[in-house]
């Protein structure tokens, strides 16, 4: 009883609480992820820890090696596609890339202190346009070149007949009487109508021919490569290499050749040689001067 009330005269002791422990934060759902902020079910994600950077790992250096010299910083490169990227990068770079042109392009030009201009349209080169129909001449048809040669014959012919026929009175009264000679004499005599006489005549009449027909053929051909007769016809004497009208050179041999086969024979066969020559249908005298008779 004594030590009962011992005991029960002391008092208690205080006793002490144990320290208290840090709250550790929940481990996330492993098998719900944490929600975003801003949903409707109210949930919210826990920010992410920013990760501390990671160096490089260091290299060891050996005792007495040099040290690499330190890298400078190098400038960000644009990236291709962007408008400040001057070339485009990969196999066919060295160019402007896209993004570069369009943006280029969508810049308004600068308007200076410029003159308006007043806009006038387009006026085709008569100089090139006369070298290109030059240059397009086609033989012309026959049926032209025809009708052409007709003209020019009766126009050449009447000027030569109106210098033939004062002279001639006088060689038909001289051959009258040759005539008249020989049937007085009786005998049978022989009379020749080429003679000194006539042949001066026939003479006169020929270079009247060829001097008129230079005249009136080749001079006009070597300036404006026709004659009255192909004018009004509407065709052109041209030369094969220049398409233009021919030298007086060519004009010239051109109608010797021509007034010498009429002469003769042969005069109808060279003009209806271009008939079948080809391509250019020529004549032979058109062979000599080398020359075509083209359309226009």
């Amino acid at each position: 009883q004594q030590s009962g009330r011992l005991a029960g005269a002391m008092p208690p002791a205080a006793v002490e609480p144990p320290p208290a422990r840090p709250q550790l934060p929940a481990p996330a759902d492993p098998v719900r992820p944490a929600t975003p902020p801003g949903r409707a079910d109210g949930g919210y994600a826990a920010p992410a820890q920013a990760q501390p950077p990671q160096l490089p790992p260091a290299r060891l250096m050996q005792p007495g090696a040099a040290q690499p010299a330190p890298v400078p910083p190098q400038p960000p490169q644009p990236h291709a596609g962007v408008p400040g990227s001057p070339m485009t990068a990969g196999p066919g770079g060295g160019a402007a890339s896209w993004a570069q042109q369009v943006h280029q392009l969508a810049q308004p030009e600068p308007q200076a202190n410029q003159p308006v201009v007043p806009w006038k349209p387009p006026v085709a080169d008569p100089f090139l346009q006369a070298a290109q129909a030059q240059a397009s001449a086609r033989p012309a048809g026959l049926g032209r070149r025809l009708t052409a040669r007709l003209v020019d014959t009766v126009l050449l012919g009447g000027a030569v007949a109106g210098l033939a026929v004062p002279l001639l009175p006088g060689v038909t009264g001289h051959i009258q009487d040759k005539i008249d000679a020989a049937k007085l004499s009786g005998k049978t005599v022989t009379v020749y109508l080429l003679d000194g006489t006539t042949a001066g005549f026939l003479g006169i009449v020929l270079g009247a021919f060829l001097v008129l027909g230079l005249l009136y053929e080749a001079l006009p051909t070597a300036k404006w490569g026709r004659t009255l007769g192909k004018k009004l016809c509407g065709v052109q004497v041209r030369g094969i290499e220049s398409y233009e009208p021919p030298t007086f050179g060519q004009a010239a041999r051109r109608w010797l050749v021509y007034g010498v086969l009429g002469l003769l024979a042969v005069g109808v066969v060279n003009v209806a040689w271009c008939l079948f020559d080809r391509p250019w249908r020529q004549c032979w005298h058109d062979k000599a001067a080398r020359t075509f008779v083209a359309q226009g």
